[in-house]
């Protein structure tokens, strides 16, 4: 029985050959010489054609000169971490499908993989079963076209290179301001709760009760909204906060 990441056996389970083309490449990025061997094996047994790069600054270059059908991403690595590896492929145009490996399973730490442009994510220790079948399940989607930047009325933000726009001019915006905008510019004329904004911007380590939100909507206005004479984040009375679809004057 082949070993799993957690470094206990489960019964082996190959892929259908149908399923997965030969010689599909997998670029495995993992500083941990014995995760990426294990990891190297395991796909290698599959049938598919896998390499390795233990940097993110690594997988940047060899994702660029060679053509991958799926990212392996570790989150922990030397020098630029996964997160920032990831968001640099995106902005470099590479939407390769990734699935990114962690040992923090915290809702923030999931919730910054994905936003960063990631496809999938599995916490360690985990299953090489499971590992496959998200593989198998990445590599399976047709491409799709995404949109690099996010846009409603003349107000644009990129995910990849965290950066914001009212029209022509940039806005510079904290993390946590940052994160609250990508929210509402990813559910436009939406009322989003408090709770809702908690949820999707912070950690489980917050104060349900605390005016936390209220604080960081008047942070992101001053920055979005008032030096543009916008009123473009509109209170809903016993509601929340909504981005309009459009920025009245």
């Amino acid at each position: 029985m082949p070993p799993t990441a957690s470094g206990a056996p489960v019964p082996h389970t190959r892929l259908a050959t149908a399923t997965l083309k030969p010689q599909m490449r997998v670029l495995i990025v993992e500083d941990k010489p014995k995760m990426a061997e294990l990891l190297h094996r395991a796909l290698s047994g599959e049938g598919l054609a896998a390499n390795v790069a233990s940097r993110g600054e690594d997988a940047l270059w060899m994702a660029a000169a060679s053509h991958y059908d799926a990212i392996v991403l570790d989150v922990m690595l030397p020098g630029i971490d996964g997160i920032q590896t990831c968001r640099r492929l995106r902005a470099d145009g590479i939407w390769t499908p990734v699935l990114m490996l962690t040992a923090r399973g915290q809702l923030a730490d999931r919730v910054a993989g994905l936003d960063c442009g990631a496809d999938d994510y599995l916490t360690k220790p985990f299953e090489l079963a499971e590992l496959m079948a998200r593989l198998r399940a990445l590599i399976r989607r047709q491409p799709a076209v995404r949109p690099v930047i996010l846009q409603v009325g003349d107000l644009r933000l990129d995910p990849a290179t965290r950066q914001a726009w009212r029209g022509t001019q940039a806005v510079e915006l904290s993390a946590k301001c940052f994160a609250l905008l990508e929210v509402f510019m990813r559910r436009p004329g939406v009322v989003l709760s408090r709770y809702d904004l908690l949820e999707s911007a912070w950690d489980s380590g917050y104060e349900s009760r605390s005016n936390v939100v209220d604080q960081h909507i008047r942070a992101l206005r001053d920055r979005i909204d008032r030096p543009f004479d916008r009123n473009s984040l509109e209170t809903v009375r016993g509601g929340g906060y909504r981005l309009r679809t459009e920025s009245p004057r």
